[in-house]
Parts: structure tokens; sequence; C-alpha cells
């Protein structure tokens, strides 16, 4: 079964120096209807106006990860990472037993523009970790690209969870096709431009919920950037 949600039924977050659109339930936006999927439990689409951003806050048994579309993204933690997040780089952090970070538009100059996305843990507590890594345009140029698994394979970054997400870029005639195991649930994000999944057209901000599904298409694209969530079958995530 397939379920489209449109970007422009998302919730909305403006607070002058940060603009957000909201996949799920997240802060003051409450849907009952959209707490999550499986252990996927946010997608936060967020601009960030020059030097400013997030102050230093804690999180705890969350899997979390950035995923910059323009900009640069500044990270600090309380593990002692200090990065920057650029466009290609995938930035991954679990929380684990409890973890502060802060994160900054890193330009004085020019806003930030990225994707902000929490998974579940299919444990509780550990040592928080940090990962970070950069894919290439040339690595999801007309394919899926797998960038976070659960034993870390073909270089992706390893999630505590039984979870597996691709990201891929497809114009014009590119097109890719993953097949899921039986008894998978998946969910696609368009991050930005258009492109179709198994003939369905969407658009930047769209997301969809797949229960089942087994083959994913897509194809059509147009300047398309897309993240694909392979997901245990659980309707709801569990919240720690």
């Amino acid at each position: 079964m397939m379920q489209v949600r449109r970007a422009s039924d998302r919730g909305v977050a403006e607070h002058g120096w940060l603009s957000s659109r909201h996949t799920f339930s997240f802060a003051g936006y409450v849907d009952p209807d959209q707490i999550g999927f499986s252990d996927l439990r946010v997608i936060n689409e967020d601009r960030v106006a020059p030097g400013q951003g997030f102050g230093t806050h804690p999180h705890r048994d969350m899997e979390i990860f950035s995923y910059v579309l323009e900009g640069v993204l500044a990270h600090r933690d309380s593990m002692g990472t200090g990065s920057e997040i650029k466009p290609g780089d995938v930035q991954f952090m679990s929380a684990g037993s409890g973890v502060t970070h802060s994160e900054f538009n890193g330009s004085e100059e020019a806003p930030v523009h990225f994707l902000q996305i929490w998974i579940v843990p299919e444990r509780r507590g550990g040592a928080p970790s940090y990962q970070q890594q950069h894919f290439s345009e040339a690595d999801k140029r007309g394919r899926l690209r797998l960038i976070i698994s659960p034993d870390g394979r073909d270089g992706s970054l390893r999630i505590q969870q039984d979870t597996r997400i691709y990201a891929g870029l497809f114009d014009g005639d590119e097109s890719a096709t993953l097949t899921l195991d039986k008894d998978r649930h998946a969910y696609v994000h368009v991050a930005r431009g258009s492109v179709e999944l198994n003939g369905v057209a969407l658009e930047a901000g769209d997301g969809v919920r797949l229960r089942n599904p087994q083959t994913l298409r897509l194809s059509a694209g147009k300047d398309a950037e897309v993240l694909v969530f392979d997901l245990r079958p659980n309707e709801l995530p569990q919240m720690p």
C-alpha cells in the first residue's frame, strides 16, 4: 500500500532565523496521524539564516543524522567532535546514554538548507558515537547508494537499528530499482526536484509510506534528490 503525504501538508515552524517543515509531529506541531513510521521518528527540513543555529542541547536514545542540501552546517558536541557538514556529507550521531551538541550555520553570508532525521535505536543506552562520511554526486547519480546500514557495508555509516537508508540523484532518463526483502516497509522522501515513484509523480518535500512494497522504481526525475528508508514493519516508532 502506498500513502503519499504532500509537502504542503507538513507542519510549519517559522522562527525568523529558522524556517522548518516537519514531516512528522515535532515540538509544537502535533498530529496524532503523523507520529512517525516504523522506527523513523523525525524528518525536519530546516533552513537556517546566516550565523544562526541551534545552541547546545541534549539528546539521548536516538539515532540522528543530518543531510546537507545547500550551505555549511557547523557541529560541536560533548564528545569533543567539531566538524563542518557540506553537501554530499552525511553526519551521523548515536546519542546513546546522553550527549549534548550544537548546530549552526557555518556561514555569515548564506543560509544553510538541510534535513535532520531521527530514528529510534534498537536498544537504549550505550556510549554515544559520531560518524561522518562524504558521498560524491557520482556515487548517487542515477542509482540508490546505501549510505546508512546496521553493518556498515559498502562504506555506509553504521546505525543501531534494522534500518537501511539510500540516497539517489535522478534527472532525465536516469532510473533505479530497489528490491526489498519480504515483509519490509519503506519511506521515500524527495529532498528536492521532482521524480516518479512506481509511476506516481512526486515533488520536493513529498513523502511516501509504503507497506510491503517489495519493489521501488524511481524514474522521470528533474534535478531530483531522494532518500529511501528500508524499515522494519512496525506501524509506529517505539519511543525511548
